[in-house]
């Protein structure tokens, strides 16, 4: 499994076990993670915590020419919100464990010019599937349906 995708599915466990929505998230340059984070909607009661969200933010200020040379890692498609994110700060490359429970909006954002890798990762498809079967409530807030 790639190092950096484990390190994501780490950090979902870890959203999990303190009772938030098992979504990790890595942001890497030149081979070293330089910012990790997970969903924290939940225990945060944020609006905006999304584990790609509090990844960038717990990476702190970067230069553009970092953000063109990272690899965001995430558990999850991302979705829209931080799609926009990836977009905005212009990170060239997304690798997603999986898009079977939820896919964003991976088109347009291919269509922007982000490589996109889509892993299909069984520990990442099972891990939001019992969540989602658990805590569809939850699940529901999270990607803003009712």
């Amino acid at each position: 499994m790639n190092e950096f995708l484990l390190e994501a599915i780490n950090e979902a466990k870890k959203g999990l076990n303190e009772g938030g929505i098992p979504i990790g998230a890595v942001l890497v340059v030149d081979e070293k993670i330089i910012g990790r984070g997970h969903n924290k909607r939940i225990q945060n009661s944020s609006a905006i915590l999304h584990a790609e969200i509090d990844c960038l933010e717990n990476a702190g200020r970067l230069s553009a020419s970092d953000y063109k040379k990272a690899t965001l890692y995430s558990t999850l498609s991302p979705c829209d919100m931080c799609s926009g994110a990836v977009l905005l700060y212009g990170i060239k490359r997304v690798v997603i464990g999986e898009n079977k429970t939820f896919k964003g909006p991976e088109e347009y954002v291919k269509s922007r010019g982000v490589i996109l890798e889509v892993l299909d990762n069984q520990e990442c498809i099972n891990m939001m599937k019992i969540f989602i079967e658990k805590s569809p409530i939850l699940w529901n807030e999270d990607i803003g349906e009712e």
